[in-house]
């Protein structure tokens, strides 16, 4: 929970991880936080925060909803410590070559936009 172990209220949370408060909606849609409801209100303890955590360092890296509901469980779980941090070093891993062949693409228009900036120069003179 918060520092002073009391639920957050949900422009408390906001404001902690500086998101919207649709943000913070859609990730209870899709099932990654669980706040209690009173009323109306939504409130959010200790595990929705570590939660939050973890959802914004894996989205930061590029993982999808379902790569972030894995690592999720996977730390929520029994297993094994070091088994837990073996499965995420193999997402991040994953994730890795992802990013490098992205990066490769992205190096590669570039250079057949330079291209045609140049064709475009000497045309123009």
């Amino acid at each position: 929970m918060a520092s002073d172990d009391r639920a957050l209220a949900i422009s408390e949370m906001s404001e902690r991880f500086d998101v919207t408060l649709r943000t913070l909606r859609f990730y209870e849609e899709k099932g990654l936080l669980n706040p209690v409801r009173k009323g109306a209100r939504r409130f959010y303890g200790a595990r929705d925060v570590s939660r939050m955590r973890i959802i914004l360092q894996a989205k930061k890296i590029g993982l999808t909803l379902a790569e972030i509901r894995r690592v999720i469980k996977l730390v929520e779980s029994n297993t094994k410590r070091q088994d837990q941090f073996k499965e995420i070093q193999e997402i991040c891993k994953n994730q890795r070559e992802i990013l490098i062949e992205q990066k490769q693409m992205l190096d590669e228009q570039i250079i057949e936009v330079n291209e045609i900036l140049t064709v475009f120069d000497d045309l123009i003179g």
